[in-house]
């Protein structure tokens, strides 16, 4: 089999002088590996090859704080010997060090236990073609625009409230790369990435009254960042609204967990459900398949295919082709993240999340699946629908038991009553089990937040532990 699959030309050509390497030397390079390999013994072997490069222009009062310039590039090798496997890297791309990590990868797998499940994903699993997902979006963005970027939008947090009395600064990102992936089943892909953002962080208050909080955008393009000032006034608006907070008694109530942490109950359910766990039985949701898991109102799919999507992609780290899939439908747990190497020690076939989730989207039924808009109440009625109880805004601490789902966090927020915020709150703990909130989730809002490749609203949790003094 061969299969050839790249970028539409619209994105190649936008990348052309953007990087040390043009896309044909990175496959290139991938398929000399692949080539060299088989000469030295391998039975099978795949290759990635990527280069990237970014800026970073931190102001901080005013002033430049630092300029940071990055480029990066790599190379990898997996050579396997029938059920023996090695890997080897490099960060140089000359034809001796590309030969010399070949070598000390077969070296590697002569030297391993073979293991059955090991080997590269079945042929008629990869990707046949590659349809142009919008990823690339290079940012012109000089050094100097970039700064004044900073400028304004640190001003305007200084400027949204005078009780702000520091900054840690705003920070402007820019990051561009590409990549290549090939293997000895004749498939080869790549395409270039983009990923820009544009943060904030602020304090308030003076003395031991002091609070902190920030806010950030990130996208493929930064035509769809926010605007600077924005960011600064939401960082700001943010740091403000936590002085003055207070402590509670200890007691159960509902919990809203505002967009930005409500992610993190995502990604939980993300490790819970992935390969790795399942087959080492390190799982809260070990043998759950096609059983409740959630709230029956609750629905979340995988969409590999959002046209600027933050981890879209049409292959995944195998070469693997993607496709929709609902996770959770009505409740019911439907599938697994596995790759290959995974699929095989379950007895299952791979469902081309090597490397994880792509866009990965929570909604409540009455959503229509694939839309970035929430098919649920708003904040503000999800607040009315609380009624009394603890909004959570920050979460501190690691305390998650992967394997009981026992759960325990530090948290920050703010008492509600009446379906209005009262007051802030910090130094209290939230406890309960995974497994009882998510079949206790009440309701999920619209207020879908994208930041990264795990997207909710808010999500309002029946019955949890609030521990204060």
């Amino acid at each position: 089999m061969s299969t050839l699959v790249s970028s539409a030309p619209g994105s190649l050509d936008h990348s052309r002088g953007r990087f040390s390497n043009s896309a044909d030397g990175l496959r290139d390079i991938a398929q000399d590996m692949l080539a060299y390999a088989r000469q030295r013994g391998a039975s099978a072997a795949c290759a990635d090859v990527s280069e990237g490069f970014g800026q970073a222009v931190t102001v901080r009062h005013g002033e430049v704080e630092t300029i940071e310039y990055n480029r990066d590039k790599g190379l990898s090798i997996t050579v396997y010997i029938g059920q023996q496997r090695g890997n080897a890297s490099t960060s140089d791309f000359s034809p001796q060090a590309v030969r010399d990590t070949v070598d000390a990868a077969l070296s590697i797998a002569r030297y391993t236990a073979q293991d059955d499940c090991s080997g590269l994903p079945d042929a008629d699993m990869l990707a046949r073609d590659c349809p142009d997902l919008d990823l690339y979006h290079p940012w012109d963005l000089p050094v100097d625009d970039a700064i004044e970027l900073a400028r304004r939008c640190e001003q305007a947090a200084l400027d949204a409230d005078k009780r702000i009395g520091n900054s840690e600064g705003a920070t402007v990102n820019v990051h561009e790369a590409q990549f290549v992936h090939a293997n000895s089943l004749g498939f080869i892909g790549g395409y270039p990435t983009s990923r820009h953002s544009l943060s904030c962080a602020v304090i308030a208050g003076k003395d031991d009254a002091m609070e902190r909080d920030y806010w950030y955008s990130v996208a493929r393009d930064a035509g769809d960042l926010l605007d600077a000032q924005q960011v600064g006034r939401i960082a700001a608006q943010r740091t403000v609204r936590r002085l003055n907070a207070r402590q509670l008694e200890t007691m159960q109530v509902p919990v809203l967990f505002e967009a930005p942490v409500a992610s993190s109950l995502l990604g939980h359910f993300t490790g819970a459900v992935s390969g790795g766990s399942l087959y080492r039985k390190s799982s809260f949701l070990l043998d759950q398949l096609d059983k409740p898991v959630f709230a029956p109102h609750i629905n979340i799919e995988d969409i590999p295919d959002i046209r600027k999507g933050l981890a879209s992609s049409p292959f995944d780290d195998e070469g693997v082709r993607v496709q929709r899939r609902a996770m959770v439908e009505d409740g019911l747990l439907r599938g697994y993240f596995l790759g290959s190497y995974s699929a095989r020690k379950l007895g299952m076939r791979t469902t081309g999340n090597a490397g994880g989730n792509h866009n990965l989207i929570l909604k409540a039924s009455g959503g229509r699946p694939g839309e970035q808009e929430g098919g649920g109440l708003d904040f503000a009625g999800l607040l009315r629908q609380m009624g009394r109880g603890l909004l959570v805004t920050e979460l501190l601490g690691s305390g998650v038991n992967a394997v009981t789902g026992d759960y325990s966090r530090g948290a920050a927020g703010f008492w509600v009553e009446h379906g209005e915020i009262q007051y802030p709150v910090q130094e209290i703990t939230i406890a309960g089990n995974l497994k009882d909130m998510y079949r206790n989730i009440v309701a999920a809002g619209s207020d879908i937040l994208v930041q990264g490749s795990r997207q909710c609203g808010s999500i309002l949790v029946e019955g949890m532990t609030v521990a204060g003094r």
